[in-house]
């Protein structure tokens, strides 16, 4: 018959405690959180009511046709969507035909939430570059 101590089953239990926290994983830094947007593109000037989008992630960037583009938009504009740089030589036909963008999600630990109506279409992605192109193609 085996006899085992009190202080040996400490010192494993010890050991095994250290082991299982060096193996969990870092809580990442705030310039290393999951950046991500839920986007949405409704036609008219009211923002969809869905609540179906297009979920666009940065870190790395994924989910959305033109991630990388549009992650890169982002990083230069801190996150603030209206900061985004215009499209210059963009010319955008005198049509109204409304559509309505509409971003929430987070930028780096920070909360984000955009709504905006722009005259058409052509003049949302002058504005806003690829992060509202949402459309398949």
């Amino acid at each position: 018959m085996t006899h085992t101590s009190v202080r040996t089953v400490r010192a494993g239990l010890l050991a095994t405690l250290v082991l299982l926290a060096c193996a969990a994983p870092a809580r990442p830094d705030a310039a290393g959180e999951d950046s991500w947007l839920l986007l949405t593109v409704a036609q008219g000037e009211t923002p969809s009511a869905t609540g179906n989008g297009t979920m666009l992630r940065c870190d790395p960037p994924r989910g959305h046709r033109h991630a990388a583009e549009a992650c890169a938009d982002l990083t230069r504009a801190n996150g603030h969507i209206p900061d985004i740089t215009p499209r210059e030589n963009a010319i955008c036909p005198l049509v109204y035909a409304p559509v309505t963008a509409q971003a929430t999600g987070e930028w780096q630990g920070h909360p984000i939430t955009y709504t905006h109506t722009f005259p058409n279409p052509c003049t949302m992605t002058a504005q806003t570059g690829t992060l509202f192109a949402l459309d398949e193609g």
